[in-house]
Formats: structure tokens, sequence, C-alpha cells
């Protein structure tokens, strides 16, 4: 005997509800931490969440009819004051688990005078963050998320089913991604042809991001909206997606780790009021090490990204989700 069950097919409407609700659930379950400022790590799981909350609702936009206090807009702001939170930590625990206990004693006290001034700024930012999360604004898109999710209102897209549309929800962002002009720092058009540079001395690579280190920068903001949506939909898609999945976030932690490096350099000679050579050297000299060694790593692939067969390959995986199974046999 044959059994014939059939399985309801995905709407868009299915998948923007359940983003919706897990990353508000994973947002306001650290809140109360956040607010104690208790434990670093809630401070990291609440911005995932709100970076996450956002990314969902924005690409889901046109499929959602939000109430006004839900802008994607307004959860970027409290992302971005819990981001310049969590960048302030981030910053203060480098600097003493990775570099302080590597630097001759008088660097090391030198350095001091940097955690005073990082334990200030943090101190405002803290502020900052938790007189957000008390006021009206925040508590007014919490609730209007909850009210939405119990009488969830969408436009009329919604019903369409998830795979028929998912190529045409994330080739957008992907050929963004793939356009960004970040593909193009450190590298030569000859004859119509993209020469990576791949002879340069550390002077060469520091001299670029002192010039191009903002294009590289979003090219990194770009890469993690594009892992953001692409993690939508994991679910839909087998192995060859979730390489590309992991590429992209290799590509968003190596130029992220760059970044943070000169981030960290420029916030440093801001302190000092000079180039950081003069009172911390053997600092100056691991931060520029580090950032060689950042820079080779992204080569391959930056390489790899600007050949058309990847790039052609990345658009075909888009196109090719795994096949609804609307029944299941069994004898």
């Amino acid at each position: 005997m044959t059994l014939s069950v059939k399985t309801p097919i995905k709407s868009l409407k299915d998948y923007a509800y359940q983003a919706i609700q897990q990353h508000l659930k994973k947002t306001v379950k650290w809140e109360k931490q956040v607010k104690k400022d208790e434990d670093p790590e809630a401070l990291h799981q609440m911005r995932v969440g709100m970076r996450r909350l956002r990314t969902a609702i924005s690409r889901f936009n046109l499929v959602l009819d939000l109430p006004q206090p839900a802008s994607d807009k307004k959860i970027g702001k409290i992302a971005r004051l819990l981001g310049n939170l969590r960048d302030i930590d981030v910053l203060k625990e480098t600097l003493v688990n990775r570099y302080q206990p590597h630097l001759p004693q008088k660097e090391q006290k030198v350095l001091q005078t940097a955690f005073d001034a990082l334990d200030k700024q943090r101190e405002k930012a803290l502020f900052k963050t938790q007189t957000t999360l008390q006021s009206e604004a925040y508590k007014s898109l919490k609730q209007a998320l909850k009210v939405w999710l119990d009488k969830p209102i969408y436009q009329p897209l919604a019903s369409l089913p998830i795979q028929q549309v998912l190529p045409d929800l994330l080739l957008p962002e992907v050929s963004n991604f793939l356009l960004h002009p970040g593909w193009l720092v450190g590298t030569a058009v000859v004859d119509s042809e993209v020469k990576i540079c791949t002879n340069w001395q550390p002077e060469n690579i520091e001299q670029e991001l002192t010039t191009q280190g903002e294009s590289i920068h979003n090219l990194r903001k770009q890469a993690k909206r594009v892992r953001y949506q692409m993690e939508l939909f994991s679910d839909l898609y087998g192995e060859s997606y979730a390489a590309y999945v992991g590429e992209v976030k290799s590509i968003q932690d190596i130029l992220g780790n760059m970044q943070d490096s000169v981030v960290m350099g420029e916030w440093l000679a801001e302190i000092f009021k000079s180039e950081i050579d003069a009172d911390l050297p053997t600092l100056a000299t691991v931060l520029k090490e580090n950032r060689y060694q950042f820079w080779q790593q992204w080569q391959p692939l930056q390489e790899r990204y600007l050949q058309a067969e990847h790039r052609h390959n990345f658009h075909l995986t888009i196109l090719n989700s795994m096949p609804l199974n609307n029944h299941l046999s069994g004898e």
C-alpha cells in the first residue's frame, strides 16, 4: 500500500514570520543583562539579534505590513548603539589579551593611558545604550512587533511559494556584493583585465589601506548583509550554497580583522595625538605585521571572486534551490 502525504508548501510569509519571531525573541532574551551590564556576551548576542532582525525586516519588506514604530531604520539606530558599545569592549579585550602581554614594560605602562580613555568612552556609550533601552521608542518597537506577531498583516506577494521567488530575493544583494568596488582594491586593470598585485611589500599595503580602507570596510559590511540574508534560507539549499555562505563569512572575517587593526591604530593615534610609532613602536610594528598577514589571506579569496566562472557558479547556486517534496510515499 502506498500512502501519499501532502506536505504544505512554505510561502514568503512563513519565512518572514519565522525570521522576525526568532530574532525578536533572541534580542529580548538578552535585554535585561545588557541593561545591567552583567556580561559582554549578552551585549554581543543582543547586537547580533538586532542586526539579524533588521535584515529580516528589510529583506522581507516587500511582503510585510508592519506598524510604523517597527521600521528597519529605528532598529538600525538601536543596533548601532549596541554596536558602538560592543566595539569598545572588543577593542579593550583585544589590547589586553592579544597585545599588551607581549609588549615591553615601558609600552605596557603607556597603554594604561589608552585604557583610561577607553573606560571613559565606554561609560558614555553604556549610558546611551541603557537610556535607549529604557526609552519609549524602544518599548514601542518591541510592542509593535509583538502585536504584529499576534496578528500579522502582509502584502499580496506574501502568499507566493518561497522557492518561486528565492532567486529574486537573493540575487539583487548578491549582485551588489559582487559589483562592489572594494574587490578592485590592490589591483590594476591592464587591457580590460584585472590583475591582482601579489608582490607588494608591507608599506604598499599600508598605503593602500590608508587611501582605500573605506572601500574595503564597505565591502565587509556588504558581505555581512549577503551572509545574513543567505542564512535565512539555508534549509532550502544544499552543500554548494553552504560553501558560498562559508566563503562570504571568511571574507567578512578577514576584512573585519584588517579593518579592526586599522581602527585600533587610528584610535590610539587620536588618544596620543600622534602616530603610535612614537609612543608604542612595538605595538605599531605588530599591527602592521598583522595587516600584512590578513592581506595575504584576503588575496586568494579576492582572486577567486574576480573570476567570471566563480561568480557565474554563485548565481547558478542561487537559482537552483532544492526541489519541493510535495508528496512523501511509503510502502
